[in-house]
């Protein structure tokens, strides 16, 4: 943990898998083929969702997504760590942009508990841990609920077989040591199935009433803003409110609703540049099926026509350089083995009011291996499926969530 000051409070971000890590390191690591078979879960759930919103089931899970490695969920990649209880007990969690309740595993494991680093949280050694009513209005605002006697229950189901089920609850939620917030509502996962990757749980931050951005809004004003770093070794942060001083560098573009799934945070992809020359794609293209930004999904998924428009555009642009066999879903890769500088085109992406977002190499290549490197960038099946804005794209960019103002921020180079 970092630092509060007035109105505000930062979170050091790390990359779950890297050495700022504060979890156990798994004997048998990802590898990019397992991490990228989490990622094309993800999205497929999160595409589920966007054109199923109505059902109840998928809609909590909407709320609740990755919480760090599923092989059957996508996960978030990056951590925080928080306190719960008292006395409090540290506990590292994935944020996710798009899912709303906060969970954590709890003894006792009635059912089944996935490994995490830290002990899992003992409620009854807590004096601030309090079971939440079936009667209380924050237990019917769940997506998926049910009652043991008196008392609300939570499940959470990841569109397969991973899922959260326990108590809904309140506790002592400490940020930083200076802010705490008091009868915080949250999952305390006594069942729990799924490769979280040693994580105790998730972060919801989704635009709900009962996600972490929905119950400290009158605190924190619904704003919020992250930097991802470049690579596992370094740090970014995740910041909660505003700290009374002007973004200075940060464009924003309007916030929109995608369909029926009001979970996740709409924007407006208004084309897209290589090299400073915009690319022929009808802007149709990525209104049709709408698009979000989420901070789960590692690679971008765009509609094949704008991806085939990019990579051409990329290829001619790095016609110079040696191609490498495909990988993975990856059509374009290249040897950078024996080259001693590489020059890379600029990919912009034009956002609506005006925003652009300079992409760098960090946002643009996949490295496999010096003999392997790849354009970061997927499509999706068809035009008029949603458009995700992924975390590959996000790094070392600011990204503010002014939720409350309706719009989204991006500030250049603001982490390493």
């Amino acid at each position: 943990m970092l630092s509060a000051s007035s109105g505000k409070s930062t979170l050091k971000v790390v990359h779950k898998h890297g050495p700022c890590s504060p979890l156990v390191q798994d004997p048998n690591p990802l590898n990019h083929t397992k991490v990228l078979l989490q990622d094309e879960s993800r999205v497929k759930w999160i595409q589920s969702q966007s054109s199923n919103g109505s059902d109840g089931l998928k809609a909590s899970a909407t709320a609740s997504l990755p919480a760090k490695s599923g092989i059957t969920i996508g996960t978030g990649n990056y951590v925080v760590t928080i306190g719960l209880g008292t006395p409090k007990k540290d506990l590292t969690l994935a944020f996710d942009t798009g899912s709303d309740i906060t969970w954590t595993q709890c003894k006792p494991c009635v059912g089944s508990c996935y490994p995490q680093s830290e002990p899992i949280f003992n409620p009854s050694k807590s004096s601030s841990y309090a079971n939440i009513s079936c009667t209380a209005r924050s237990c019917s605002q769940l997506g998926l609920s049910g009652c043991s006697g008196s008392t609300c229950l939570y499940g959470i189901q990841y569109g397969d077989k991973s899922y959260s089920i326990g108590f809904f609850a309140t506790e002592k939620l400490t940020i930083t040591p200076k802010e705490v917030i008091d009868k915080f509502e949250f999952g305390c996962g006594q069942d729990n199935q799924g490769l979280f990757g040693r994580t105790a749980g998730l972060m919801g931050l989704s635009n709900d009433k009962i996600s972490f951005v929905g119950q400290t809004a009158a605190k924190y004003g619904k704003y919020f803003s992250y930097c991802l770093p470049s690579s596992p070794s370094s740090t970014g942060h995740l910041t909660f409110g505003k700290d009374g001083r002007a973004v200075s560098s940060v464009s924003f573009t309007p916030l929109s609703t995608v369909r029926q799934s009001s979970q996740f945070y709409g924007i407006s992809i208004q084309g897209i540049a290589v090299g400073g020359n915009r690319l022929s794609i009808p802007s149709t293209v990525f209104s049709r099926g709408g698009a979000i930004i989420d901070s789960g999904t590692v690679i971008s998924r765009l509609p094949p026509t704008a991806y085939g428009a990019l990579r051409t555009a990329f290829r001619n642009a790095m016609a110079n350089y040696t191609m490498a066999p495909a990988f993975y879903m990856f059509d374009t890769c290249y040897d950078f083995s024996k080259e001693s500088r590489i020059t890379v085109p600029l990919i912009t992406f034009s956002f609506a009011g005006g925003v652009d977002a300079d992409l760098d190499h960090n946002g643009i290549f996949l490295m496999v291996k010096t003999s392997q490197v790849c354009l970061a960038f997927l499509p999706n099946q068809a035009d008029g499926n949603l458009t995700i804005y992924g975390n590959t794209q996000q790094k070392t960019f600011e990204v503010v969530y002014d939720v409350a103002g309706g719009k989204l921020g991006f500030g250049s180079n603001r982490c390493s």
